[in-house]
This record gives C-alpha cells, sequence and structure tokens, in this order.
C-alpha cells in the first residue's frame, strides 16, 4: 500500500488517505520485538537523517537495527557529517551480506540500483518519484515532498519523539541538502520540518559540514574538466574517464552550472566499472529525471528530479551499445542519447 499521510496534497502516490498517527501505526506494525531490521541506504545527507529516524522510531521495538551504505561515503561533506556525529554506519559487501528479518530503505526505491533489488522489503519509504511500481507490505512514497527527511520528521512528531541533537542534525541537514537550502522543490512542510529541529541542532557542525567540499587532489579533475568541455548550445558536456569518485562529478556537474548562458550540465566518468552520467539543470528546462530515465533507462539505472538527475550504466552494457571505450566515444554517445532523448 502507497500512503500519503499528509492528506491534502495532489499528485502524490496514494491508495488510502490516512492522518499521520494512522500511517505511523501501520508502518510499526509491520515490526516485531524479536526482529533484526537492516535499512539500506545510498548514504546522501537526507538518506542518513531518514535512516536515523527510522532507527529511532524502532528503537525499544525490536531487538536490533542496522544501517547499511550500499557503497562507501566518498563525499568529503557526508564524510565529515558522520565523522563528527559518529554515525553508526555499516559498510555492506555484496558477497558477505548478513541475514536480517526485515528490510528498509529510505530514501530510494528498490529499483533504483542492483544492491537494493536483491532484498524483499518490508518498508519503502521515498520522496523521489516512482519510475515503476513499487512492491513492499508498507510503502510511503510522496514525490511531492522535497526531502524524505522531510516524511521522517513528521513520523517522529506522529510518535510524540523529540529528536536528539545528533539526529536533529542529520534530518536538518538532509532536509537543506535535498531542497538545495528551499532553492529548489520546496513545500510548506519541508519548511516546518526544518523550523521544527532547528533549535534542536548542532549549527556548529553544520558549518563544518557545508564547507567541506574537495580536496587538494581533487582539483587535477577540476583542471581536466575545463579542458574537455564541449558546449552544444546551452548544455555543457565533459567526460572524464576513470574517476576516484562518483561524488566528483556532481561537485563538477553543479560547477559548470555556475556558468553564463548554460542551462544543462553533462558530466560523466567511470567508477568501479560503471559509467555514471550526473546532470544539473537550472530548474527551468526539461525534466532532468524523465530526460536521464529515457536516455539511459534501457541499459542501465536512471532518475533523478526536474533539476538534478543520475545515471549508471555497466561498462559491458554500454561497450555493446557504443562499440569500444574510447572518451570520444563514450561522450559522442552520452550526447546523442541526450538530444533523442530531449
Amino acid at each position: 500500500m502507497v500512503l500519503d499521510p499528509s492528506n491534502h496534497h495532489k499528485g502524490a502516490l496514494t491508495s488510502k488517505r490516512r492522518s499521520r498517527k494512522d500511517a505511523l501505526r501501520e508502518l510499526l506494525s509491520h515490526f516485531h520485538s524479536k526482529d533484526q531490521v537492516l535499512i539500506t541506504i545510498d548514504p546522501d545527507p537526507d538518506a542518513i537523517g531518514s535512516a536515523l529516524a527510522v532507527k529511532r522510531l524502532l528503537w525499544h521495538r525490536v531487538q536490533s537495527v542496522t544501517i547499511g551504505i550500499i557503497r562507501p561515503i566518498r563525499r568529503l561533506n557526508n564524510q565529515t557529517l558522520a565523522r563528527l556525529l559518529k554515525l553508526p554506519l555499516v559498510q555492506l559487501k555484496q558477497c558477505e551480506l548478513p541475514s536480517f528479518d526485515r528490510y528498509v530503505v529510505v530514501d530510494g526505491q528498490p529499483h533504483h540500483n542492483d544492491f537494493f533489488r536483491q532484498f524483499a522489503y518490508t518498508a519503502v519509504i521515498d520522496h523521489h518519484p516512482a519510475s515503476s511500481p513499487v512492491e513492499a507490505p508498507y510503502v510511503d512514497v510522496r514525490p511531492h515532498y522535497g526531502a524524505t527527511s522531510t516524511i521522517l520528521s513528521e513520523y517522529l512528531k506522529a510518535a510524540a519523539i523529540k529528536p536528539s541533537q545528533t539526529l536533529a542534525t542529520a534530518l536538518l541537514y538532509g532536509i537543506k541538502t535535498d531542497t538545495r537550502s528551499f532553492e529548489r522543490h520546496t513545500i510548506v512542510e519541508d519548511i516546518e520540518a526544518f523550523r521544527s529541529l532547528y533549535d534542536a541542532a548542532n549549527h556548529n557542525v553544520l558549518r563544518k559540514v557545508e564547507i567541506s567540499d574537495l580536496s587538494i587532489k581533487e582539483l587535477k579533475f577540476f583542471h581536466k574538466a575545463v579542458e574537455r568541455k564541449h558546449v552544444v548550445r546551452d548544455r555543457i558536456f565533459v567526460h572524464l574517464d576513470e574517476v576516484t569518485s562518483a561524488d566528483i562529478l556532481v561537485e563538477i556537474a553543479e560547477f559548470f552550472l555556475k556558468i553564463h548562458d548554460i542551462s544543462w550540465s553533462i558530466v560523466s566518468g567511470i567508477y568501479e566499472e560503471n559509467l555514471i552520467i550526473v546532470i544539473r539543470n537550472d530548474g527551468y528546462r526539461k525534466d532532468a529525471g524523465k530526460l536521464v530515465r529515457r536516455a539511459f533507462g534501457t541499459i542501465g539505472c536512471a532518475g533523478g528530479h526536474s533539476a538534478m538527475a543520475r545515471a549508471e550504466v555497466p561498462m559491458e552494457k554500454l561497450v555493446q551499445a557504443v562499440g569500444k571505450r574510447s572518451s570520444a566515444a563514450i561522450e559522442r554517445y552520452i550526447r546523442k542519447r541526450m538530444s533523442h532523448a530531449g
């Protein structure tokens, strides 16, 4: 069942209108005292804050809760967040997955990547648009919300739980990052959640986290990106070959979007034998999430929002489609697919 506990927004995926307390009761009804629960996340700030909130909701209701990250945290802001808040995050490995009784995914959906697909989820809570049906006993998908952390803040409020400083800081940062400090898709619930968390958060930690963007060694990728940029009308394309982290592609894509007359920034690179394509636009043009799904959804995982999107294509499939692995061929393929999709 897909729920919209807010009870008054149009456009949400919903089969029945529920109050927030009813939604909370239904969520908790799927968990039992002897359960060992795994929360899986792709570790960005919104996912981290949301997972911590679910862990708090299940405290003393289940035997244990583990927050498992499906990839290492490489973005320096997020590393700083995890380090300063001493977050209990466990790196999951495909070949060594322990067994749990219940599985939860937040700020994501089972079809978003191959790692998520292998679990039979008890609960799915997310704010991304659902490009395909989400199957789980409990599903709460609200694409009109700016952040999943907002949704989980409402669950905490329904449970009459006052967040700790650590939890409030993580949730606040999750809302702030996914709404770009309320400059992109935001509704009044996001603002209300932010206000309710503000006084409880550690703002010294937040300030340090927000300025921890780059390392010295990553500057070489900016240099390479400037040299390799290819501008087509209002779009700038860059392919960087092998990169040490997919997050550097995000930093560069957002950097290039600052250029006057550039409305689309498409930055790609190869990481762990996957072609990663990061897309940013000014929010006034076509929907980036829909565009990237049309362009790359048939050969990889792709999705996102109107102003930001991402695709991951296994290199094996890419080489089959492109014919060779050269930088020029890959960039031509990306430009061609984006052109046909748009």
